[in-house]
């Protein structure tokens, strides 16, 4: 219920159901600019919502058209290192499926590992870790959110992937793929912290994203 009513606030501003929803990580806040006819709802009109403290996010949610396509963008995200929990980080995800986004599309701003990439390169996520140490999931489930074990074997959508590949290749833009560790933050990791982060399996690694994907697969 409180999904919904923080869902019909949005719609009495803009009322197309969006194709995607748009979480803009630190750094890609300029995609805003792209958005066609944009209507700007600042977080603090939407039950729910926390605020962002972090420099660059902004906090407000721009609904509009990229493409043609209707989406509503997250300008500004939470994390989990602000003290917010992971049911507070991930409510906006919750708000914008409900809206009707059966799209999640998310991006970030990470430490890169990898011997052989370039600082600067783009990633594609084929698969995360969770070291926060926490889940979003944890607690009473309620089934018309999402079932009690989401399966997280592909969390990221193979066809949608495989669109960035394709776009990436037309552009001539170098795109790696790999494994994005989550950890809480907001230190920086030590040499010893990136050697075993290494060796488990990460390519980057980064304070956010986890979350939200882990509450995008549960609604599906």
């Amino acid at each position: 219920e409180e999904v919904q009513a923080a869902a019909d606030i949005i719609r009495r501003r803009f009322g197309t159901p969006p194709t995607a929803g748009v979480i803009l990580g630190t750094g890609l806040g300029g995609l805003a600019a792209r958005i066609e006819a944009p209507v700007a709802i600042p977080y603090a009109d939407i039950p729910g919502f926390p605020r962002p403290t972090v420099e660059s996010h902004s906090g407000r949610l721009l609904c509009g058209t990229i493409g043609g396509r209707p989406v509503v963008a997250m300008q500004g995200r939470f994390h989990r290192y602000e003290g917010y929990s992971l049911r507070q980080v991930t409510w906006p995800v919750r708000v914008l499926h409900a809206l009707g986004a059966g799209v999640l599309v998310v991006s970030n701003a990470c430490g890169g590992m990898h011997p052989l990439w370039q600082a600067g390169d783009l990633m594609l996520l084929a698969d995360h870790i969770n070291l926060l140490g926490d889940n979003p999931l944890i607690g009473p489930n309620d089934d018309r959110l999402g079932p009690r074990f989401p399966d997280l074997s592909a969390p990221y959508d193979g066809a949608l992937r495989a669109l960035a590949r394709a776009a990436a290749l037309e552009l001539g833009i170098t795109l790696r793929e790999g494994t994005y560790v989550a950890v809480t933050g907001p230190s920086l990791e030590t040499r010893a912290e990136y050697r075993m982060l290494r060796a488990i399996g990460a390519d980057v690694v980064g304070m956010s994203t986890v979350p939200e994907v882990i509450v995008a697969i549960h609604a599906g």
